[in-house]
């Protein structure tokens, strides 16, 4: 059943064109995952469907029996409440009940014998009845405890931002809706919370649509992939896994309509030169379509994040850690840690959300001081840390001005020198960019400029404090094939467990009382052990799910036709006469009048879908029909593009003889 249809998006950002004309269709059981760099307005797509920002044009249409629950990267709530009144704050009636009846309880709780508290009491508790909601403090407690909150109690003014998040993680997870849309869902709780999410959400009843950049997650959780690339939104029926191969794929044929493009350009530009007599129909069309070909708005961009800073020589001594202890008031984080860091290593530390990660890369950095024991780097060291913050930004200084500040010119791994705005392009952000404030950037390109800025220093030691927070998917991509080839010492923390099994070789484990344990091997590696000794909580399986199902690849109707018909043709780079075929000839006799009927077939189409914007049955339809209409235009196309360039080569080869 479908329960949302998606029409016509469009959204701009000043000059920047966010999403255009992005239209999909939601149907009950669909998870869908929505990929995109930061930037591209993946945020702002979630808010525009949930109804909390408006398009500049389309619209969403919701069923009427759907209910929507939103979870947003960055919830507010009323400090002054408590956590277990701030998992009801927000929400259907159901939560709304829940939450009086919690207020109404602490005012009798202070006159107990108040009549009208009492009276209160009573009707809230007859609301809760006809709602079936009194299951929900429960359920609410449960969950706040699957994600570390067990201080139900503690104002919410009292949590750390990502305590905040969890709360409002539990919230969206129990209210009851049949369509839940999160953004960054994973952001903030820590690997054991992340398996347990990823299995309730696999078992959830209802339909899903979320931004991640877990990639573990998407693969196992999600059936669709939503791609907003360059404005555009294209759809996958895919998990992660099979949504790289799709991709690649389009690319791939991205790029190859765009050499065809060019190719055809050059020939018919090289005839209208030669002067084209307007005088026959077809030498008409044929100007008309080399005009429209000229004023075609290309959408494929081989624009790729590169990541090729220098390193600084990093000597024999790296880091030695020596019985080093760590308190916060009376609970031990770190007790009698002692390690030797060599040249290559690659470190992932874990263990639940506040067990003293961060607080170790912090002493390491000299940032936090030890109770006890010591942390000696070398003297060749020059550290690189990308903390979880970015306290250090100034969101008045601009974009250049602050890479800058860490180095006007830079020396890449292949030797050459670039300049910072060079340097910044690479980084995905253009020249009109670069003058703009920090404080207009979204948080992921805050998180990409801050990342470059590290980079910009020459690190041979990086301490990499959850860099997949806020990171989009080719971020973190680049920046694992960065590490692969870095020659220093990394120290990860890290929620994501598939950046860590990419990564690392080493675990770092927190796992309480103030014990942490060295492991050998990846984050699968050490789950496999933890579970094979029995020790700990149980946990959910990490490995990325592989696609069961596998796809026949094979050429498009367009490409066996054309191969097909290339066939006939001769090659006149061997002396071989170049002619139609009997069917190529009357082919290209209608082929102008075929494409003219499909490019009015496709118009028409898309004013029946503006007629029909208030049936979403029908549009759905109309959608399929315009997938097909697209293909069949593509396809005509490009037969087009093949007849037209071999008239032009028999034309050619007349000439010469």
């Amino acid at each position: 059943m479908n329960i949302m249809t998606v029409e016509h998006l469009t959204k701009t950002y000043g000059e920047k064109v966010l999403f255009q004309d992005a239209s999909f269709g939601m149907e009950e059981n669909d998870k869908i995952g929505i990929i995109g760099v930061n930037g591209t307005g993946k945020s702002t797509f979630l808010r525009v469907i949930a109804g909390l920002e408006p398009a500049d044009e389309g619209r969403v249409s919701v069923n009427r029996d759907t209910r929507v629950t939103f979870l947003a990267q960055n919830p507010e709530f009323d400090p002054n409440i408590t956590v277990l009144r701030g998992v009801f704050q927000n929400g259907g009636p159901e939560l709304a009940a829940v939450s009086a009846y919690m207020e109404a309880m602490e005012e009798l709780e202070l006159l107990p014998d108040d009549p009208g508290r009492q009276a209160k009491v009573a009707k809230l508790s007859q609301d809760i009845d006809r709602l079936g909601a009194w299951s929900l403090e429960s359920e609410a407690k449960s969950v706040l405890g699957r994600l570390g909150i067990t201080e139900f109690g503690k104002k919410m003014g009292e949590l750390s931002g990502g305590q905040r998040k969890r709360v409002a993680l539990a919230s969206a997870l129990i209210i009851p809706s049949e369509l839940l849309i999160m953004d960054e869902p994973t952001n903030h709780i820590d690997n054991e919370s992340v398996g347990w999410l990823e299995a309730y959400l696999q078992k959830r009843r209802g339909a899903l649509l979320l931004i991640t950049h877990d990639r573990y997650f998407l693969d196992r959780v999600c059936n669709v992939m939503l791609e907003l690339d360059h404005g555009r939104l294209f759809r996958y029926e895919a998990n992660y896994s099979r949504f790289l191969e799709l991709k690649s794929e389009r690319e791939e044929r991205e790029a190859a309509s765009e050499q065809k493009r060019q190719n055809l350009l050059r020939n018919e530009l090289a005839w209208i030169r030669r002067g084209a007599q307007a005088r026959s129909t077809k030498q008409k069309a044929r100007i008309e379509r080399f005009e429209k070909l000229q004023n075609m708005k290309t959408e494929y961009k081989s624009t790729a994040l590169d990541i090729s800073v220098a390193s600084t020589r990093l000597g024999r001594k790296i880091l030695e850690i020596s019985d080093l202890r760590k308190s916060i008031g009376d609970r031990l984080l770190i007790g009698d840690l002692t390690y030797t860091a060599v040249p290559g290593d690659r470190v992932g530390i874990v263990g639940p959300n506040g067990s003293g990660k961060s607080t170790l890369l912090n002493m390491i950095a000299g940032r936090t001081q030890p109770d006890a024991g010591g942390i000696e780097l070398g003297q060749t060291v020059k550290l690189g840390y990308f903390t979880q913050e970015h306290q250090e930004m100034d969101g008045k200084q601009r974009v250049i001005e602050f890479i800058k500040e860490a180095a006007e010119v830079v020396e890449t791994a292949d030797g050459s020198r670039i300049t910072a705005a060079q340097m910044l392009e690479r980084f995905l952000f253009p020249p009109a960019m670069q003058w703009t404030p920090i404080a207009k950037l979204s948080g992921g390109e805050k998180r990409r400029l801050y990342l470059l800025r590290v980079l910009m220093g020459a690190p041979n030691v990086l301490l990499l404090d959850e860099p997949t927070n806020d990171l989009d998917i080719q971020t973190l991509t680049v920046l694992e094939a960065y590490l692969d080839e870095f020659p220093g010492a990394v120290f990860v923390v890290s929620h994501d467990r598939y950046f860590l099994d990419r990564t690392v070789d080493k675990i770092m484990a927190f796992e309480g009382g103030g014990v942490v344990a060295v492991h050998v091997g990846d984050y699968s590696d050490y789950e496999e052990r933890i579970q094979a000794g029995g020790s700990g909580t149980s946990s959910v399986n990490i490995h990325a799910a592989s696609s069961a199902a596998s796809t026949s690849k094979s050429g498009s109707t367009a490409d066996n036709a054309s191969d097909g018909a290339k066939g006939s043709a001769k090659d006149p780079a061997r002396g071989e006469k170049l002619k139609f075929s009997y069917n190529e000839q009357r082919e290209y006799e209608t082929i102008d009048e075929r494409v003219e009927e499909a490019e009015q077939r496709l118009a028409g189409i898309t004013e029946d879908m503006a007629a029909a914007a208030s049936d979403a049955v029908k549009l759905q339809e109309l959608m399929q029909e315009q997938q097909q209409a697209e293909a069949e235009l593509e396809r005509l196309m490009d037969r087009w593009a093949y007849l037209n360039e071999l008239a032009e080569k028999i034309e050619q080869q007349k000439n010469q003889n």
